[in-house]
C-alpha cells in the first residue's frame, strides 16, 4: 500500500479504522472470513408455527386486522401494486423495469451481469466492469412487500401466496453466505424487518405453511448471525446509518425470535450497540455526521422503529437517545419547504426510503417526520396527518391530535454546517461545515434557493456511487454545487470511492436579521492540497418580502488560476432568473456549461449551468427571481 496513503487515511480517518482494514483485508485473502461464515451450515430448527401464533411476540402489527388506518382505493396504489405484481420493480423509487416472475435474484438489470454464489467475501461489491451492485440489492430489500400489503389491506385482497412465493424464491437463489446479497449486513437487516412485517400481516394466511415456517426460521436465524459476527464492519470501517441499521436489527431480531440461540445477547448488545451509535453519529443540534439530509431522514425511520419496538417491549433507550431524535425532527423540519415537505437534496442520496407506507412522493419527508414526532410525543407534526399513513403502520391506536410547529426566520446548526434564511415565500440554504467526521461531497458554501415550494438555485445531487470517474467527479465534487473552484480543482482532493483527502473546514459561520435583509457570512479553509493559506468567505443577503439575493465572493489564494463562480439553476425557471456578476465593478460575462441533475439514485438528466469566471480574488452576484 502507497505509505503517503496510508498517513492520509491515518490523518482522516483514524488508526482504528486504518487497522480494521488491514485486519479485514487479511482475514478475506487467507480465507478467515469464510470459516467464520460457513455455507451449507446445519440447519437450525425452532418453535413450530402453531407455537408461535399462539404466543406471537410484539410487532408494530400482530396482523392486518390491527391495522387502524382509513381504507382508501387510491390509483396511485394500484398502480404500483398490479406492475410489482407482474414482476416489475421500481428502482430507487425512480425508474421501473422489468426483472419478470422468474428473476434469478443475482443479475445486475442495469449491466446484464450476472453474480456468481461464491462466499459473500469474495463477491466484487464496487466493480466499474459489472456496474453497481445496488441494482442487484434492491429487489432483494423485499421494500417491494410494503406496496402490496398496503394494497390487500386498502383493497381488501390477499397475495399472501404470492409473497410466501417470492421469499422461497430468494431463498432457493441465495443459499446461506453464498452470492452477492449476503455482501452488505445492512440490506440482510432491511430484508429481514420487511420479511418480519410480511409474516405478521400474513400471519393466519393458509399460505403460511409449517414447512415454509421452518425454513424462514432457519434462514432468519443465519442472517442475524451474520449481522452479529460482521458487525464490527460497520461500526468501525462504515460507521454511519449502517451501524444503526443493523445494530438495531439485532436489538429487534433477539426480541423477535427469543428461542434462537444467543438471541438474549445479540438483543442486549445490539440495543447498547445502537444506543452508541446514536450517541456519536446524531451531532448535539440534530445535524446528522453524513451531512446528506436522505441518509438523515433513513435515521428517522430507523429511531422511530427502535423507540416503538422499546415502547412495545417496556425497555426504554437512554435519555439521549430520545433527544437526538427530537432534535432531529427539529431539524429537518426547520430545513424543509413546507409546501411539498422536501429539503435540499444535500450530500449523497441513494434512493433509500426504508418504509414507505404513504402515497407520498420520494422527495417528500413529512410522512417519516410524522412517524417520529408521534413517536416521541402522541402528536402529529402537520395538521395533514390522516395522508400521512406510515404512523398507522407502526401504532394500533393513533390520537388525532396536531401541532405544526413555526419555521424560524433564521436558523443555525452550527455542529453540522447548515443555516437557514426564510422569508416569507422562500427558503435559502447554505452549507458551512467543520468536518470531524468524512464528508462526501465537495459541497462547503453551496446555496439553495427555494420559492414557493421550488428548488430553483440547487444542489445537482448523486447519480451512482459505482459510474465513471469524470461522472463521479462531477456530481461528487464542487462543480455539482452552488459554490466556488479555483480552476478545475474541487474544494478538496478525491481518492477512490468514499474518500476525500484535505477536508474543507469552516472558519466561522454566522447567521443574523438586519433592518431590510437577513445575512449568512461564512470562511473556510478549502484547496488545502493547492496551497495551505487558501481560504473562501462567503456572504449571502436576502432582502426581505422580495425575491432578491446579494452574493459576495471573496477567495484567498496566491495561484494563478481563475476562480469559478457556478449556478446550477432548474431550467424550468431559468427565464425567471436575473443575475449580475461583477469583479470591481467590472461585468463579467456568464459562460453556459455542460452539467447534469440527479433527483433520483441511477437517474440524470441534462442540464445547463451558469459560470462567471474571474482573476481577481472577488465577484458580487446580485441575484432577482420574477415569480
Amino acid at each position: 500500500m502507497n505509505i503517503k496513503l496510508v498517513f492520509q487515511l491515518l490523518k482522516n480517518m483514524g488508526l482504528r479504522y486504518v487497522m480494521y482494514r488491514i485486519t479485514h483485508e487479511v482475514e478475506k485473502r487467507i480465507g478467515l472470513l469464510k470459516n467464520r461464515f460457513p455455507i451449507k451450515p446445519k440447519k437450525k430448527r425452532f418453535r413450530t408455527l402453531e407455537d408461535w401464533r399462539n404466543n406471537t411476540p410484539l410487532f408494530f402489527i400482530q396482523s392486518r386486522d390491527t391495522i387502524k388506518v382509513t381504507k382508501q382505493k387510491t390509483e396511485k396504489l394500484e398502480e404500483s401494486s398490479l406492475r410489482t405484481l407482474k414482476g416489475e420493480i421500481q428502482f430507487f423509487h425512480a425508474e421501473w423495469k422489468t426483472l419478470g416472475a422468474k428473476y434469478d435474484w443475482v443479475t445486475n438489470p442495469e449491466s446484464g451481469h450476472v453474480y456468481s454464489l461464491d462466499h459473500w467475501s469474495q463477491i466484487p461489491d464496487f466493480n466499474p466492469n459489472i456496474g453497481d451492485i445496488k441494482y442487484v440489492w434492491e429487489k432483494s430489500r423485499f421494500s417491494y412487500l410494503q406496496t402490496i400489503m398496503r394494497y390487500d389491506y386498502h383493497f381488501e385482497e390477499d397475495h399472501a401466496e404470492w409473497v410466501f412465493t417470492e421469499i422461497d424464491s430468494w431463498i432457493k437463489a441465495n443459499p446461506v453466505n453464498q452470492g452477492p446479497n449476503w455482501v452488505c449486513s445492512q440490506e440482510t437487516s432491511l430484508r429481514l424487518l420487511n420479511w418480519c412485517y410480511a409474516l405478521y400481516f400474513y400471519k393466519d394466511s393458509s399460505s403460511l405453511t409449517e414447512e415454509r415456517w421452518d425454513t424462514y426460521l432457519n434462514v432468519i436465524y443465519w442472517k442475524l448471525h451474520h449481522i452479529y459476527h460482521h458487525i464490527n464492519f460497520s461500526r468501525i470501517a462504515v460507521r454511519n446509518n449502517h451501524a444503526i441499521t443493523e445494530t438495531l436489527m439485532l436489538y429487534i431480531g433477539g426480541l423477535l425470535f427469543p428461542d434462537f440461540d444467543n438471541a438474549k445477547l445479540w438483543s442486549e448488545k445490539g440495543k447498547r450497540w445502537f444506543e452508541e451509535e446514536i450517541a456519536y453519529q446524531i451531532y448535539e443540534d440534530g445535524t446528522y455526521l453524513q451531512f446528506s439530509h436522505n441518509y438523515h431522514r433513513v435515521v428517522v425511520q430507523l429511531l422511530t422503529l427502535g423507540l416503538r419496538f422499546s415502547e412495545l417491549y417496556n425497555d426504554p433507550f437512554k435519555d439521549d437517545v430520545y433527544k437526538k431524535a427530537e432534535k432531529s425532527v427539529d431539524f429537518l423540519y426547520q430545513q424543509m419547504s413546507l409546501e411539498n415537505g422536501e429539503l435540499p437534496n444535500y450530500g449523497s442520496n441513494d434512493g433509500a426510503l426504508f418504509i414507505n407506507f404513504s402515497n407520498s412522493s420520494y422527495p417528500d419527508f413529512r410522512p417519516q417526520l410524522n412517524a417520529l414526532n408521534y413517536c416521541l410525543h402522541k402528536k402529529h407534526l402537520f395538521e395533514e396527518y390522516q395522508n400521512l399513513e406510515d404512523v398507522y403502520w407502526y401504532h394500533s391506536t393513533v390520537t388525532e391530535v396536531a401541532r405544526q410547529k413555526p419555521q424560524e426566520a433564521i436558523t443555525s446548526y452550527s455542529n453540522g454546517g447548515f443555516y437557514g434564511l426564510r422569508d416569507t415565500d422562500s427558503l435559502t440554504a447554505i452549507r458551512c461545515g467543520n468536518h470531524k467526521n468524512r464528508p462526501a461531497q465537495a459541497d462547503n458554501l453551496h446555496l439553495d434557493i427555494w420559492v414557493n415550494g421550488n428548488n430553483i438555485f440547487r444542489d445537482a445531487g448523486t447519480y451512482m456511487y459505482n459510474t465513471d470517474k469524470q461522472t463521479s467527479k462531477f456530481f461528487f465534487g464542487t462543480q455539482s454545487h452552488n459554490s466556488v473552484m479555483l480552476g478545475e480543482y474541487d474544494q478538496m482532493l478525491k481518492r477512490d470511492r468514499f474518500i476525500w483527502f484535505n477536508w474543507s473546514q469552516a472558519c466561522y459561520a454566522r447567521v443574523q436579521e438586519h433592518n431590510e435583509y437577513y445575512s449568512f457570512e461564512g470562511k473556510i479553509n478549502a484547496f488545502q492540497y493547492l496551497e495551505r493559506s487558501i481560504t473562501h468567505t462567503r456572504e449571502v443577503r436576502k432582502y426581505k418580502n422580495s425575491l432578491k439575493w446579494e452574493v459576495i465572493d471573496d477567495i484567498y489564494h496566491n495561484t494563478d488560476l481563475p476562480i469559478k463562480q457556478i449556478w446550477n439553476i432548474h431550467p424550468d425557471f431559468a427565464d425567471k432568473v436575473n443575475i449580475r456578476s461583477r469583479d470591481e465593478n467590472v461585468d463579467l460575462i456568464a459562460e453556459l456549461s455542460d452539467g447534469w441533475y440527479s433527483s433520483h439514485y441511477g437517474k440524470k438528466e441534462y442540464a445547463k449551468q451558469l459560470i462567471f469566471s474571474t482573476i481577481k480574488r472577488s465577484i458580487t452576484t446580485e441575484i432577482t427571481i420574477d415569480l
